[in-house]
């Protein structure tokens, strides 16, 4: 789908500071693009020191999962409650962010069932790779053990 969705806080379990994404610019049963403004760095919430560590980026590969759950899950339906549980093959393309950035996150579902997701992302900056991994996120109200 091509319509840009702006109500992100409904479909992530974060509120204010903390809701990272702007805005969806695509999606579709497999796959979202994400856009984001970083904002002053010092006023980031997850900055330490006057700067952004670029495992922070991570969050917004999280976020990008989270909004993308929410648009293919039932609208009737609150958010589905994950915890990201594993982020293996994480791949940083600098330390850190010292200066406001525009990010563009894509997400890509790679498997899932009831008891949790599996994702690929990547977040750009600049259409330069800033960061990008792989995440699982498992569904504690699924009644299955993890």
């Amino acid at each position: 789908m091509n319509e840009r969705i702006t109500d992100i806080e409904a479909r992530v379990p974060h509120a204010g500071a903390m809701v990272l994404i702007d805005e969806v610019l695509s999606h579709d049963d497999v796959r979202i693009t994400c856009r984001a403004e970083t904002g002053p760095i010092e006023q980031h919430p997850l900055a330490r020191q006057g700067v952004l560590p670029a495992s922070a980026l991570a969050e917004y590969g999280a976020q990008a999962m989270a909004v993308h759950g929410s648009l293919l899950a039932a609208t009737d339906l609150p958010p589905r409650e994950g915890r990201l549980v594993a982020l293996p093959e994480l791949e940083l393309g600098l330390a850190a962010l010292e200066q406001p950035a525009e990010l563009v996150i894509h997400a890509e579902r790679i498997g899932g069932s009831a008891v949790g997701e599996v994702y690929e992302f990547r977040v750009l900056g600049d259409e330069t790779m800033l960061a990008r991994g792989r995440a699982t996120v498992m569904f504690p109200d699924s009644g299955q053990a993890a």
